[in-house]
């Protein structure tokens, strides 16, 4: 049930999914028809285009198709996961398979133990042990992650090396339903790579490093703070009242503590329903709202927004195991 929602509001929002604009969900199809064909609309026309612009516009377009995988993921634009599935697939982004993806999101869902290292996978933070155990190099880099420019320039590394060490767990533990997903990705990778550079004169290397790289720093941008630690489970969570180009490209996740209270609710809602809410929400949320990514820029450019090692949890490890799991796809179904 939401948190943040009177008996009124509440009404209101039953009343708004009986819509039409809700039951076709007309907004998403729109943004799935917008992504895949800006994304090779801009390949097929790169020699035109010239290089260094398909590739920031491919950058910016990959961006935005991260934020329609986690779109699909939550359950949009259709009650099947397999269709959903279906349009996450591409890989557009480079780095990540869709369902492991989508599994670990669920994992981070589990707000009890949100940016609890260990326990939530899109965490920034680190446990004493880990501090203790990583050299000078380790925490310098750990330390500029949690800096505006840390986490766009070197966030992304941070990421796809742990989406490598998970995949070679998979691998060592014969969890191969996850192996397979892996398999599956690289195969469509290898694919859509290959036609890229045969049919559209876009290198390889362009697309891996480019594209994948650059659209993975630009959606650094949103999850930076997004989450911090706090005692208070309602105030872990950030409020960031973006401009429309930024809502659009990350589908209004801006509106983070929204999302969290509803993570079924579709995207193009969740703007609508704190403008009805927004005391509520900053009360709530303890005032952890920002005006803009630019605010964040300012203020935390070279500057750590938080320290690294997690101020209040056990420095223990949990491995998100299946009653987690569980948990978290309970919390998304509310």
């Amino acid at each position: 049930m939401p948190r943040y929602l009177d008996d009124t509001q509440r009404h209101e929002l039953q009343c708004q999914r009986s819509t039409w604009r809700w039951r076709s969900e007309w907004p998403t199809w729109a943004v799935i028809l917008a992504v895949y064909g800006g994304w090779f609309g801009v390949a097929l026309n790169a020699r035109t285009l010239g290089l260094a612009p398909t590739i920031a516009l491919l950058a910016v377009l990959s961006c935005w198709y991260m934020s329609l995988q986690h779109e699909l993921m939550h359950g949009h634009p259709t009650r099947r996961p397999l269709v959903n599935m279906l349009f996450g697939l591409a890989p557009l982004a480079v780095w990540f398979p869709y369902e492991v993806y989508r599994d670990s999101h669920l994992r981070h869902h589990d707000d009890a133990h949100l940016t609890e290292p260990g326990c939530d996978p899109e965490s920034y933070y680190v446990t004493p042990a880990q501090w203790a155990n990583a050299g000078a190099v380790l925490r310098a880099a750990l330390a500029a992650r949690n800096t505006f420019a840390g986490r766009v320039l070197i966030g992304p590394w941070f990421s796809i090396a742990a989406s490598w060490r998970e995949a070679a767990r998979a691998v060592a533990e014969r969890r191969w339903r996850i192996v397979a997903n892996w398999a599956a990705h690289l195969v469509a990778l290898i694919g859509l790579a290959h036609w890229l550079e045969a049919r559209c004169g876009i290198p390889w290397r362009a697309f891996v490093f480019g594209v994948g790289y650059a659209s993975l720093a630009l959606a650094s941008v949103r999850s930076f703070q997004e989450h911090r630690a706090s005692e208070r489970e309602n105030e872990r969570t950030v409020i960031n009242e973006a401009a429309w180009p930024w809502r659009l490209l990350f589908l209004n996740n801006n509106y983070h503590a929204v999302h969290h209270d509803l993570p079924g609710v579709p995207w193009f809602a969740l703007g609508e329903i704190y403008a009805r809410r927004h005391d509520g929400y900053r009360a709530s949320n303890g005032g952890f709202v920002v005006r803009g990514y630019g605010e964040w820029a300012s203020r935390h450019a070279l500057a750590q927004a938080a320290q690294p090692v997690h101020p209040f949890v056990d420095p223990r490890e949990l491995d998100g195991s299946s009653e987690d799991l569980a948990l978290a796809r309970r919390r998304l179904a509310g």
